[in-house]
């Protein structure tokens, strides 16, 4: 993982725990040991799915720079779709509160997000990388200049 990438993640995980981890104190306030665990399992299943986003994210990145945007389409796209499932599975489920889940769920990701963006805004990334050569690029003004 590169030094940003894991800038980026730092940057949007711990406030997004932090978020979880409110979720989790109102949780067992609201609903008791129910609302507490729903809160938690949201708040792993959210960095999980946006950590292994962003990860592969990266990697894509790295590899094959010239597919990224249709990368990062796709798995946030993927992200979305799967969170929908899961929250589709856990709706009724028994061992937690459902409305606490969700909420947490929906704070998490809304943190996470905001998180990664001003992260993102911060950091110096170079988005073009300098010949090492020193010559002029064929078409460049410098090299016309020369000609």
């Amino acid at each position: 993982m590169q030094s940003n990438d894991a800038r980026i993640l730092r940057g949007a995980a711990i406030p997004s725990a932090g978020a979880g981890l409110v979720g989790v104190i109102v949780g067992a306030v609201v609903s008791g040991g129910e609302g507490a665990l729903g809160a938690g399992l949201a708040t792993v299943v959210v960095l999980a799915f946006f950590g292994v986003g962003l990860h592969v994210l990266g990697r894509i990145g790295r590899q094959w720079p010239e597919l990224l945007l249709g990368a990062g389409f796709l798995v946030y796209t993927t992200q979305v779709i799967a969170m929908f499932v899961v929250m589709r599975l856990l709706r009724d489920a028994a061992f937690m509160d459902g409305r606490v889940f969700g909420f947490t769920a929906l704070a998490c990701l809304l943190v996470w997000l905001a998180a990664q963006a001003w992260t993102h805004t911060r950091l110096k990334t170079p988005y073009v990388e300098p010949s090492g050569t020193g010559e002029a690029s064929p078409g460049s003004p410098a090299a016309e200049s020369r000609a």
